[in-house]
């Protein structure tokens, strides 16, 4: 039931309380999201990733061996400071022929339906720079 404030105003408080509950519900939902999302992320990272360019990312996982050129290293500072985050997520989704890189950096056209997902292997990658 609304009441009248200090200042003549009247208030629902009953409508103010479901706001802000909605709002905490919403912020854990997206926090939820994108702490499934960077989960997801990371286990690709481990099965899909790691196989050529390493579990700590330096391009030295067991898929290298053979590869001309090798994966790149993700630890590189100046690759890093190299590159904008978008170019990151297009070659994530779309592999290197996208980015005028080698075809064997294969796209994953799966995750184009999932901006959070291709955002934290984003992250992934960043995390990875060498702190120099």
């Amino acid at each position: 039931m609304p009441r009248a404030n200090s200042s003549g105003r009247f208030i629902d408080f009953a409508a103010v309380a479901t706001a802000a509950a909605i709002a905490v519900i919403s912020v854990a939902d997206a926090e939820d999201t994108q702490g499934a999302a960077m989960k997801e992320a990371q286990e690709i990272f481990s099965t899909r990733c790691s196989v050529c360019h390493g579990a700590s990312g330096k391009g030295d996982g067991p898929g290298s061996a053979a590869l001309n050129p090798k994966p790149r290293n993700f630890t590189d500072a100046a690759w890093q400071k190299s590159v904008s985050d978008e170019y990151i997520e297009k070659i994530i989704q779309f592999g290197g022929m996208a980015v005028g890189k080698s075809a064997t950096m294969p796209g994953n056209p799966d995750l184009t339906a999932k901006p959070d997902v291709v955002k934290g292997l984003r992250a992934t990658v960043r995390g990875l720079a060498q702190k120099n």
